[in-house]
């Protein structure tokens, strides 16, 4: 089983014998082309932080990229073996392996999504697409034949795998940039997709048109105290079994579920789970077990099983006892994310108030206009008294 969170350096697997594979990025090979990423811009040297990975469908394979610009391919059967090791252009946010498990596409900083090979695992990247906005998430038609992307100016655009220049659609409506979005892999007309507007929304991705559209400031709002709270998804999980939609909102303890209604199109609203300790990961497993991954020391991992439609927490799983050990003996890899700030605040449009800093220097003017009024009123009043004093004497 994978930890569920962007770990620093390091990464943990199940072989399948049950062992533990760890594999250490800071001893990765520093694959940088001559100290010159792929475009043949020179490089920055980065930490070896895990900024995203996946796994493909079937498990066969799983790919993560680092703050070193380097993006690592691993064979996971019938054990974990390292198979490449390649530079990337930029920083990248997310990436995806192809149903057919062929090619790897990764999103980056910049806005660019490249493809790389898995047939051909020492092959350099190919760009495939391109936004003029960082792009924070891509993804994947079951079926291979549309490259979805979102990006940080609200648009979630949808691309022919085989012409990605060739725009499909584009999916618009949310307020602010678009954090996760999720194909349904049963309902594969069906996106899914989540803002930091704070809301969730369903839409028939082909055509751009949005067919539903929650709040969550309606749900989360009283597990909050903040009256200008934002509730940006940090993760999205899906189990087929049922339909449901496991929600995280960044810096909010609480993992929200839902259940999609394919006929309705819509979600509806199924349970909350309060937890006590700040949130990293959540993941379904095909049965609908959840495994949620929290910033505590002691119980970093819980496991919530459905019952009679409500998910409950479950302690004498063998499975969860040998992971959470695993993870309290370890500790120390995810000290360094302990109290983290968000990298969502940042991604926020700064709205700036020109017509209020307008009105004070007009206010300002017109109090300055005032007091010099005053003191001339005040000045030809004292010169007219003076006259008349005079001509009195006289």
């Amino acid at each position: 089983m994978l930890s569920l969170t962007k770990v620093k350096y390091h990464r943990y697997f199940a072989n399948s014998d049950d062992s533990l594979f760890v594999y250490d990025c800071i001893n990765a090979e520093k694959k940088t082309l001559g100290n010159k990423g792929q475009d043949g811009k020179p490089t920055d040297k980065g930490s070896d932080d895990i900024l995203a990975f996946a796994f493909s469908p079937s498990g066969d394979y799983f790919a993560l990229t680092d703050d070193s610009k380097r993006l690592i391919l691993f064979h996971t059967k019938p054990s974990w073996e390292c198979v490449s090791i390649r530079s990337v252009s930029r920083r990248c946010t997310s990436l995806i392996i192809t149903a057919a498990e062929d090619k790897i596409l990764v999103a980056d900083k910049s806005g660019d999504v490249y493809s790389y090979s898995i047939t051909e695992p020492q092959a350099d990247g190919k760009l495939e697409l391109g936004h003029l906005s960082l792009l924070l998430d891509v993804t994947l038609s079951p079926d291979d034949q549309y490259i979805l992307t979102a990006d940080r100016d609200e648009k979630i655009r949808v691309s022919l795998a085989k012409a990605p220049h060739n725009i499909v659609s584009y999916c618009l409506g949310h307020k602010e940039f678009v954090s996760k979005i999720l194909v349904i892999p049963n309902y594969p007309d069906l996106l899914l997709s989540a803002s930091g507007d704070s809301t969730l929304r369903l839409w028939e991705y082909k055509s751009g048109e949005e067919v539903y559209c929650c709040h969550l400031s309606s749900i989360c709002g009283p597990e909050t105290t903040k009256t200008d709270q934002k509730y940006p998804v940090s993760r999205i999980t899906y189990c087929c079994q049922g339909g449901y939609v496991a929600v995280l909102c960044d810096g909010i303890p609480t993992v929200y579920i839902f259940q999609l209604d394919a006929i309705a199109q819509q979600l509806v609203y199924r349970q909350q789970i309060s937890l006590k300790h700040k949130v990293w990961d959540i993941a379904f497993e095909e049965t609908g077990d959840l495994w949620i991954l929290e910033e505590d020391s002691e119980a970093p991992l819980q496991l919530y099983r459905p019952c009679d439609g409500q998910w409950k927490p479950v302690t004498d799983d063998k499975g969860l006892q040998k992971m959470s050990k695993y993870l309290q003996d370890n500790w120390t890899v995810f000290e360094g994310f302990v109290g983290a700030e968000s990298h969502y605040s940042s991604l926020y449009k700064a709205s700036f108030d020109n017509m209020a800093a307008y009105l004070q220097r007009k206010e300002e003017r017109l109090q300055q206009q005032k007091k010099k009024r005053q003191d001339l009123q005040c000045g030809s009043n004292g010169q007219t008294k003076k006259m008349k004093t005079e001509e009195s004497l006289l």
